[in-house]
């Protein structure tokens, strides 16, 4: 059965760690990233930022809806396993999705051995973790509903105080508002709609769609 919320990254934010083992430093980066693109796009730039960098190191999944998460890493130059699937293994343990990992390694001289690397790269993961600030995004069932501007603003606050997300809200002849709803929750919004508006309420499953929710 696939899950309906998990957690990610906070958009538009780069969380960063540092650590040194045996002259070796490894500068750890984690964002969210959405898709491939987006991923390989965020590891890019942190190539360009550190060129003098001798790897860089990489992990990352994302969501895809009635699917197995996409994974992919890079060892980019170590030994075949002992980095990019370290680093995989351990955003997998978070249990976070639509998240990149880089860890960038300036090599100090002394070799740390395929052990060692595993253990520095899944470190240096866990410690970028440790700074991630994250959020949530749901499955919801849309439901569409017609009220006057009288009573939309009431409504709508009712609404998000009882956890509902008013994913959306068009002003014209009417307010039309667009309701999330967590799948198998629809008699709740109907009592809550119906205690609200006198029993003058009626709603329209028009889909359902991934959404941020509020933490």
């Amino acid at each position: 059965m696939q899950p309906t919320i998990y957690r990610r990254p906070a958009q538009g934010e780069v969380f960063r760690s540092e650590f040194e083992i045996k002259r070796s430093k490894f500068l750890g980066f984690i964002a969210q990233a959405t898709c491939e693109g987006e991923a390989r796009a965020f590891i890019a730039e942190i190539k360009s930022q550190f060129p003098d960098a001798r790897h860089h190191c990489s992990a990352f999944r994302y969501h895809v809806a009635h699917a197995n998460p996409v994974e992919r890493s890079s060892d980019d130059g170590e030994p075949s396993g002992t980095a990019g699937l370290p680093m995989l293994d351990v955003l997998r343990g978070s249990g976070l999705l639509d998240v990149v990992a880089v860890s960038v390694r300036y090599f100090g001289g002394i070799k740390l051995g395929t052990g060692g690397l595993v253990r520095a790269y899944s470190e240096s993961t866990q410690l970028t973790l440790e700074q991630v600030r994250s959020e949530s995004r749901g499955l919801r069932e849309l439901y569409r509903l017609e009220v006057g501007h009288d009573v939309a603003g009431k409504l709508e606050a009712e609404l998000r105080r009882h956890d509902f997300a008013v994913v959306d809200a068009e002003y014209g002849a009417k307010v039309v508002l667009t309701i999330g709803v967590s799948p198998g929750q629809r008699p709740e919004l109907d009592a809550m709609l119906a205690e609200s508006t006198q029993g003058r309420a009626d709603t329209k499953l028009i889909g359902s769609e991934w959404i941020d929710l509020r933490c």
